[in-house]
């Protein structure tokens, strides 16, 4: 039986992200639904490290996001948020132009605490360039 008890879709969550930091970096949310989210961001300079290369903030703010709407889609009835009690990030490889695509899926989810994964991918060469998991508990 499934946790998902919110009717959140796509819409929803680009306009609940749009006057923060996921409206600052322009990440556009492509998919809702039952045990996954995928978000997109597109490659640019202001995206960059001063040695000219993705920063690994920009990676790990697209994938937490993806996670963390993943985490209220599938909250509880009787839960009202969470908080993400850790993260963790593997890079594996870098892009300066493109399409970054983030896509998270739940590897549990408990009553008090759910684990979501997150592949990032540059769409256009196929390359992983980043695996991310994130703990959150869930705020009652």
């Amino acid at each position: 039986m499934s946790t998902r008890t919110r009717s959140y879709g796509v819409a929803e969550f680009q306009a609940a992200g749009a006057p923060g930091l996921a409206g600052r970096l322009d990440l556009r949310v492509a998919e809702v639904g039952e045990g996954r989210v995928v978000i997109e961001q597109t490659v640019d300079p202001t995206l960059f490290n001063p040695m000219g290369q993705l920063h690994g903030g920009a990676i790990v703010a697209l994938a937490d996001t993806a996670m963390g709407y993943g985490c209220v889609a599938h909250l509880p009835e009787d839960a009202r948020a969470f908080t993400t009690i850790e993260l963790k990030s593997n890079f594996l490889g870098t892009a300066t132009e493109g399409t970054l695509v983030a896509t998270a899926t739940p590897v549990h989810l408990g009553r008090t605490t759910h684990v979501w994964d997150c592949e990032v991918v540059h769409r256009e060469s196929g390359r992983r360039l980043a695996l991310l998991r994130a703990t959150q508990l869930l705020v009652r």
